[in-house]
């Protein structure tokens, strides 16, 4: 576990604008990215990621101009997921200001390419996304699923994380389609059992509603959180996890000091 734990605010952005729904529908306009991500850093925000939700080929130059934009303005890590595809891909985000690359479904269906990204860029920008549902048809009780949670692969969660960190995935991001939007607190069995297997970081995802459900899952495991929401709505800002987890006893970065 890392000595000190990192808050991340999640984006999940269409079309040039952050949107939030279930599951990827009855999506609603959350605000502008840029905007909303120079508020997070200014809260103290660790780290952003960036997910584009529709990724269409129509959507790409945005998706560009809001990372090159945010990156200009924003400094702290910034990672963006969805549509990546190929090496080409990872290296075009990186090019306009993207620090990690996350990657699902096109990894499940050619885990190759997660070699080839990690053999090209390094582990440290290679981070697999993993949407996670509980299931009786796997051995671990957790299964690998695509758009949005709707879809069950064959893949046992735990077996696939093994595998991801084997090709050169340097960092889990797990995802619990059960927890989330539930906001009733993370999947922390799912955080604990990951934490078993992984030997790279894992970031909790899925299921906060309140500062007090940060903690835990960092306790169960993970070495990060993550949430969307409960920042974007306004309900809870970084500094309100930060101290709920310091409370806690749980090492944070410091916000003060942080440019306003």
């Amino acid at each position: 576990m890392s000595l000190v734990c990192r808050v991340i605010p999640c984006l999940d952005v269409a079309g040039g604008r952050v949107v939030k729904g279930v599951n990827f529908e009855n999506l609603r306009d959350m605000g502008d990215p840029v905007e909303l991500a120079r508020e997070y850093f200014r809260q103290g925000a660790d780290e952003l990621t960036f997910l584009d939700v529709t990724a269409t080929v129509d959507e790409r130059s945005t998706t560009y101009d809001v990372v090159r934009r945010t990156a200009e303005e924003v400094f702290i890590p910034l990672t963006v997921g969805g549509g990546v595809r190929s090496a080409e891909d990872v290296a075009r985000l990186l090019s306009v200001g993207a620090d990690k690359i996350g990657v699902n479904s096109a990894a499940i269906a050619r885990p190759q390419l997660l070699d080839e990204i990690a053999d090209r860029f390094g582990a440290q920008v290679l981070v697999l996304s993993l949407d996670v549902k509980r299931s009786t048809a796997t051995e671990s009780g957790f299964v690998v699923t695509t758009h949005g949670g709707r879809t069950e692969t064959s893949l046992d969660a735990l077996d696939w994380a093994r595998e991801a960190i084997e090709r050169g995935a340097g960092e889990l991001l797990v995802n619990s389609i059960d927890a989330d939007g539930t906001r009733e607190g993370f999947d922390l069995e799912l955080v604990a059992l990951m934490r078993e297997v992984s030997s790279v970081p894992v970031i909790a995802s899925g299921g906060a509603g309140e500062a007090t459900h940060f903690g835990p899952a960092i306790e169960a495991g993970a070495d990060a959180v993550l949430a969307a929401s409960v920042f974007h709505s306004g309900q809870l800002t970084v500094g309100d996890v930060k101290a709920a987890m310091a409370a806690d006893g749980i090492a944070v970065r410091d916000v003060r000091g942080v440019p306003s």
